[in-house]
């Protein structure tokens, strides 16, 4: 009877509806355990015994799990499906009961953004219209059928200057190249021509005939007011990848870099952190407020790819530039007319200055009588003027030289001092216009 009773309390235990149980979980296994122990011979008569075995078991399966397999091992046996059956009701109930409860376990994503990256998302959206791709293409022969084609050799960056379709960009995104094609935010494409050029700031402005509808000017700012640790932005197509934007902070002013085209020193340049790589030259960075502060124009970086290091001409000057290009379609800027030494054989000798290498006869200087350095007759050399000075400014090197000149005007006749020999003398030169360049 114990056995029936235990048997019938299992068989209760896993068919009905089941409360929670108040047992603790190990109770299972105690009532497994029970269920399938054999019950002790009772003490009556073989009569009652016989009466015993001949009533029908409620529950035979019990106790013949207890004939196959130890009483232990039932047990957890038992104690291992009555648990897997309690969590399959248990996740049932969270399946089809109340929503409520189960929203607990799901975790919503917030769609709110903060408030500078809000207005970092606006500045985007409303500055992405003005910058374009440029694909630079040149003419190449094919060596075995000579059909001539056009090939992409290089691809930058630009901005749209006003409506008129004028293009901004550096100078080294256009070099050599046969044909030029711009790319606007809308994908659609355009020939473009060249205004002109500035190698030495390397500044570049096309033209393309576009509808004024799709051509949206970025606003210009103003680049001598900037401060150490603004942040800034920059749109480009680095690599190819049109439209993308990378931010950062001023990193320093007025910084010196030399020209791609000519070496010549780029005064007053932007130093960020915003990362500038190769396809960025010639877009735009920008302030906080999406105005115009610079063009991007170089980064330092050993591998070539973004360091950290990143470089802009500042937009006072190539405003100055830009107006020149679409007015003359040059950029008028005087010159000594002398080609001279580089710094460092200057230095190896011991002096401070320019060393002019030549001054043509037909040339500001070698009509003013600057001295070249040249050879005589026994092959020894003879070193020619040593410019020291410029309207009583120092010079101890080229960039100091270049710097002078930018704040000079044709027709102006500056006092340049030598070093000749072991004299100085003081000579009047009078500036002339950079010759054209095709």
């Amino acid at each position: 009877m114990a056995a029936a009773a235990a048997s019938s309390a299992t068989a209760c235990f896993l068919s009905s509806p089941c409360p929670p149980p108040r047992c603790p979980r190990h109770s299972l296994r105690h009532l497994a355990c029970a269920a399938v122990t054999k019950p002790a011979p009772a003490a009556s008569s073989p009569s009652s015994s016989s009466r015993s075995l001949a009533l029908p078991s409620p529950a035979p399966w019990p106790r013949r799990l207890g004939e196959l397999v130890p009483a232990e091992a039932a047990g957890r046996l038992l104690s291992s499906a009555a648990g897997s059956l309690i969590v399959a009701l248990a996740s049932a109930a969270l399946i089809l009961g109340d929503a409520g409860a189960a929203s607990a376990f799901v975790v919503s994503t917030p769609r709110k953004l903060q408030a500078d990256e809000l207005a970092t998302v606006r500045l985007f959206q409303e500055n992405t219209p003005s910058v374009v791709y440029i694909t630079n293409l040149a003419v190449r022969q094919d060596a075995f059928t000579l059909d001539v084609l056009e090939v992409p050799q290089g691809s930058g960056s630009g901005f749209v200057w006003d409506k008129s379709g004028h293009i901004v960009t550096n100078f080294h995104v256009i070099r050599g190249a046969s044909d030029l094609r711009v790319t606007l935010a809308d994908q659609s494409v355009y020939e473009a021509q060249v205004v002109g050029f500035d190698q030495d700031k390397d500044v570049a402005v096309l033209c393309i005939k576009a509808p004024k509808d799709k051509l949206r000017p970025i606003p210009v700012g103003v680049s001598a007011d900037l401060l150490v640790g603004q942040k800034v932005y920059a749109i480009g197509n680095p690599f190819g990848l049109d439209h993308t934007l990378t931010t950062g902070v001023i990193s320093g002013l007025r910084r010196e870099i030399s020209s791609a085209a000519t070496g010549r020193p780029i005064q007053d340049v932007i130093q960020t952190d915003a990362a500038i790589n190769p396809g960025n030259s010639g877009g735009p960075l920008l302030d906080s407020s999406g105005n115009l502060i610079g063009v991007n124009t170089a980064i330092y970086s050993p591998s070539g790819a973004s360091s950290g290091v990143g470089f802009s001409i500042p937009v006072d000057t190539v405003g100055g530039i830009v107006d020149q290009l679409i007015k003359f379609g040059k950029v008028t800027r005087p010159i000594l007319g002398i080609k001279f030494a580089p710094d460092q054989s200057v230095e190896q000798l011991g002096l401070s200055g320019v060393l002019v290498l030549d001054a043509p006869p037909n040339g500001p200087a070698g009509k003013a009588g600057l001295l070249s350095t040249k050879r005589d007759a026994y092959g020894r050399l003879i070193l020619g003027d040593i410019i020291t000075s410029v309207n009583g400014t120092k010079v101890t090197n080229g960039s100091d030289l270049y710097r002078i000149l930018d704040q000079c005007k044709v027709g102006e006749t500056v006092t340049v001092e030598v070093l000749r020999g072991d004299h100085k003398e003081k000579i009047p030169v009078v500036l002339e216009p950079k010759p054209d360049e095709s």
